[in-house]
């Protein structure tokens, strides 16, 4: 496994060609974390084994964790923000949340 220099190790890359990082210790809200070297305050909380923005994604963009694409975004995702199941879908199969209704996604 890889990290990134400068990096809080609460967060961990799992491959160099990743935009992701994992959360491997649970974070607070409003805690600050370090990111490619950045210093920021995360504005949520972020429990074990979620998601943070590695660097800047773009709309479209795909969301690569140990160094393959799983899904793309649906909307800009700043540096250390939260990515998750709100900011991303699956192009491989129908995401589901607590607001699908049954056989419509």
């Amino acid at each position: 496994m890889n990290t990134t220099t400068a990096q809080d190790k609460r967060l961990i890359a799992l491959s160099d060609e990743d935009n992701v990082l994992i959360c491997c210790r649970p974070i607070k809200a409003n805690e600050v974390v370090m990111i490619n070297g950045t210093e920021m305050q995360l504005s949520t909380a972020i429990g074990v084994g979620h998601k943070v923005a590695r660097q800047a994604i773009t709309k479209g963009e795909k969301i690569v964790r140990c160094g393959m694409p799983i899904g793309s975004a649906t909307v800009e995702i700043a540096l250390g923000q939260h990515v998750h199941m709100h900011n991303i879908k699956s192009d491989y199969m129908p995401s589901h949340d607590r607001h699908a209704v049954q056989g419509k996604i």
